[in-house]
C-alpha cells in the first residue's frame, strides 16, 4: 500500500494514532501504527468497517483484533508489493543481459568487417610490410574481441547467478503470497487461481472434478468466549486435518474466515460425500485445548456443502451451487454434509 499524503496531512494522522493507541493500550508496534494510520487516512475499507464493526457490536479492541485485522486486510497488499518489486528487479536483470547481448552482437559484426577489410587488403598488395600492418591490425583487433568476450562471459555469468537468484526469490514470495499466514495452507487467491485452472482442464478432457465449501460450526460464539488466540488455533487444527485427510491431486485452501475449500479434480459428487463425511468425522475426534490453561474446551463440528462440476458453468456458478449445499447443511442441523443437486 502507498502513502501519499503530505507533510501535515500525515502528521495529523500521525497524531491520531498515537492518540489513539495510547488510549486503547494497545502497543506502538510498526503493524497496530499502519493499522490505525490506515483507518484514519480511510484508505482500505475493510480495514474501516472492521473496526468500526468491533466497536458497534460493543467489543472492546485489543491487540489481537488489531493483529488479526493487520494479518487479514493489510498483509497480503504487502505480498503483492514484494512480488511486484522482484518482478520488477528480474525485468531490469533481464534489460542489462538484453543490452550486454546487443553490444556483443556489434562488436561481433564489427569484427566481422575488420576481417573482411583485412581479407581484401591482403589480396591486393605484395609489400611485405604492408602485409605486416594489415596483420598486425588484426591481431590487434583479434586480442580486443576475446577480451570483450572474457568480459562478455564474466558479466553473463555473474548476472545468470543474480536472475538466478531473483527467480528464488520472486517463487518464495510468490507461494507466500498464495498462502494462507495464520495455517498456512493454501489462501483464497491461490484457490480462485487452482480452480480456474482445474475447470479448464476439465473442459479441454472432458473430465469432471468435484467443489467441496467447509464451515466450522459455531466458529463466532466459540471464538467470543475463549478469544481470537484459541480461536486461530481451531482454524489451523483444522486446517492440518484437511491436508492430512486429502490427497494426490486435491487441493485445500482457506477460502475466507471459518470456511475452507477442497478441490476434488476427477471425482464425482459421491466422491465428494464420502471425502467430506471422513474430513468431518476427523475434526470432530479432535479435541480442543487451550494450550495457556490446558484446559478442554470441548470439540468442533463442521458442515459441508459438495458440488460436482456440471461442464457447463462458470466458476462462480459452481461456488454458488457448493455455497446453498453448505448453507442447507447449516440449516438442517450442521455437522453433516449435503451434496448440490
Amino acid at each position: 500500500m502507498e502513502y501519499n499524503d503530505d507533510y501535515e496531512i500525515a502528521s495529523e494522522y500521525a497524531m491520531k494514532v498515537l492518540a489513539r493507541l495510547k488510549k486503547l493500550e494497545i502497543p506502538m508496534s510498526p503493524n497496530n501504527f499502519e493499522l490505525w494510520y490506515v483507518y484514519y487516512a480511510r484508505q482500505n475499507q475493510e480495514v474501516i468497517e472492521g473496526i468500526d464493526g468491533t466497536i458497534k457490536e460493543g467489543r472492546p479492541i485489543t491487540t489481537q483484533i488489531c493483529d488479526d485485522l493487520h494479518k487479514k486486510y493489510l498483509l497480503d497488499n504487502k505480498k503483492n508489493e514484494k512480488v511486484r518489486e522482484a518482478g520488477d528487479k528480474m525485468n531490469d536483470a533481464l534489460a542489462y543481459v538484453t543490452d550486454m547481448v546487443r553490444e556483443a552482437k556489434a562488436s561481433t559484426e564489427q569484427y566481422g568487417e575488420s576481417l573482411t577489410g583485412a581479407s581484401n587488403s591482403l589480396t591486393q598488395t605484395d609489400d611485405i610490410e604492408e602485409l605486416k600492418t594489415i596483420l598486425a591490425a588484426v591481431a590487434q583487433d583479434t586480442e580486443q574481441m576475446i577480451e570483450k568476450n572474457r568480459r562478455l562471459e564474466e558479466e553473463l555469468e555473474q548476472s545468470g547467478e543474480e536472475m538466478a537468484t531473483l527467480q528464488r526469490d520472486l517463487d518464495s514470495i510468490r507461494k507466500e503470497a498464495m498462502t494462507d499466514g495464520l495455517t498456512a495452507i493454501s489462501n483464497r487467491k491461490a484457490f480462485d487461481e487452482k480452480l480456474k485452472y482445474v475447470r479448464q482442464r476439465s473442459d479441454e478432457e472432458a473430465s469432471i472434478f468435484t467443489l467441496m465449501l467447509i464451515d466450522i460450526d459455531h466458529f463466532k460464539s466459540f471464538n467470543d468466549t475463549y478469544g481470537h488466540q484459541v480461536g486461530d488455533q481451531v482454524l489451523k487444527l483444522v486446517a492440518k486435518t484437511l491436508t492430512d485427510g486429502i490427497k494426490g491431486k486435491d487441493f485445500a485452501a482457506r477460502y475466507g474466515g471459518e470456511e475452507f475449500a477442497i478441490i476434488l479434480p476427477e471425482s464425482n459428487a459421491m466422491a465428494g460425500e464420502v471425502v467430506g463425511n471422513a474430513l468431518r468425522e476427523a475434526v470432530a475426534k479432535k479435541e480442543v485445548i487451550n494450550r495457556n490453561s490446558g484446559e478442554k474446551l470441548g470439540r468442533i463440528t463442521m458442515s459441508v456443502g459438495v458440488a460436482q462440476y456440471s461442464g457447463s458453468e462458470s466458476e462462480e456458478a459452481l461456488i454458488e451451487r457448493a455455497d446453498k449445499a453448505l448453507y442447507k447443511a447449516k440449516e438442517t442441523g450442521r455437522n453433516r454434509v449435503v451434496v448440490s443437486e
